[in-house]
């Protein structure tokens, strides 16, 4: 990372959007880490609590659609401060009043998807600094946010076991609050104009077909990442008999390993290509994931194939990021919101299906390997387009 990127750009305002993405993602996935616990305590079925997970991952992704518009509006700072006290107050409100009701639970986890909206504020206010040669970079230092499920990941399941998981949502206000003040006082709106968003402009999008690639190649790699950290604590508690403590360490080793690598994974496709890194990820997550449905080498082998495929997964939501802004750069917050839906989406549609699966089969080999071949599809897919793409974009050739 060369001094010419810090000079480009906003500093502070930089590290505000990983600061605010990171704590977001961390309240976004609380229910991940504590479902074993909150299933035993509501009495939920697996397909229930695969749904709990799920459903603030989909809320999010629809939120964000509306955050970005919202912050258009507003501007993205302060759209930010609204998604973040609306956070706060719903994780108080359950706190103070608590969770008694599978209907109780899913509408706090439809609040939580405030948090995972962040995606549309954080992002933009960060890439609006940067020019397009250091947008993978500084996209993959604000995304590297997705790292707050790591702390979710790896401090929930204890503080639930020991002060009861109701009271972690208390907890998880005092980081928010910290974050609140320091985002108020150094977080910027970059300077110049930039063009409203409205519906319309999201459905005129939605008639490139380039969008459409996007969406589907980024609701692998980012619904990938995002399915798999919800679902694995239940994974390794149903299949290998972890305690929720065990389980959450193991997740969070997974968490981490690709939270690492999206800031890596956006200076890579800068130096090689984007299509090229997308193509090694879609590759090494088909083959890993289902390999890891065969239950091969038992925990330890399928945390060590879970935590190399989430390392391809986090490189992979670089990768889609530094060529978004080559492509669509001119509408790069209408697609980032579009594409952040999708990975959403994904995400929602990974974790509900491998409850819902396991439940049914007994077992998660099946779910495993329809991603995986989902992951084949999108190399395929990528392999098809990339030459068009060479050929028909007008802007960084070089990095495609």
């Amino acid at each position: 990372m060369d001094s010419s990127f810090w000079r480009s750009g906003h500093t502070p305002t930089l590290f505000c959007s990983f600061l605010y993405f990171d704590l977001s993602f961390m309240v976004w996935y609380l229910l991940g880490p504590m479902q074993v616990q909150i299933a035993t305590s509501l009495e939920l079925s697996t397909q229930a609590r695969g749904l709990m997970v799920a459903t603030p991952i989909l809320a999010g992704a629809i939120l964000r659609v509306f955050m970005g518009l919202f912050a258009d509006r507003v501007g993205t700072k302060r759209a930010g401060l609204f998604g973040q006290l609306l956070v706060i107050a719903a994780l108080i409100c359950a706190w103070q009043f608590g969770i008694h009701s599978f209907a109780q639970i899913l509408l706090l986890g439809v609040f939580l998807g405030v948090a995972g909206a962040s995606f549309a504020v954080a992002l933009p206010l960060a890439s609006r600094w940067y020019p397009p040669q250091h947008q993978g970079t500084a996209m993959g230092i604000a995304g590297a946010g997705n790292s707050g499920t790591v702390l979710a990941a790896l401090l929930a399941p204890i503080l639930a076991t020991a002060l009861g998981w109701q009271n972690v949502f208390g907890l998880a206000c005092i980081p928010l609050v910290l974050l609140l003040v320091i985002y108020t006082r150094y977080a910027k709106d970059a300077p110049g104009d930039f063009k409203q968003k409205h519906f319309m402009d999201y459905a005129r999008m939605l008639g490139d077909r380039d969008a459409w690639w996007f969406m589907f190649f980024y609701a692998l790699t980012f619904g990938g990442f995002s399915g798999f950290a919800s679902a694995l604590p239940g994974y390794f508690h149903d299949q290998f008999g972890f305690d929720p403590k065990t389980a959450g360490w193991a997740t969070a080793a997974c968490v981490f390993a690709g939270s690492v690598m999206r800031p890596l994974g956006g200076v890579l496709a800068d130096r090689i290509g984007g299509t090229k890194s997308l193509l090694a990820v879609y590759a090494a997550s088909a083959l890993l994931i289902g390999t890891a449905g065969f239950h091969v080498g038992g925990s330890i082998g399928a945390l060590l194939l879970f935590i190399l495929a989430m390392l391809c997964l986090g490189a992979g939501n670089g990768a889609v990021f530094q060529l978004v802004p080559q492509r669509f750069n001119k509408e790069i917050s209408i697609m980032t919101g579009l594409i952040g839906m999708a990975g959403g989406v994904g995400g929602f549609a990974l974790a509900a299906s491998l409850g819902a699966i396991k439940q049914a089969t007994g077992d998660y080999s099946i779910g495993l390997w329809l991603f995986a071949f989902l992951a084949a599809v999108g190399w395929v897919s990528l392999s098809g387009v990339k030459e068009r793409w060479r050929n028909s974009w007008s802007v960084a050739m070089a990095r495609v």
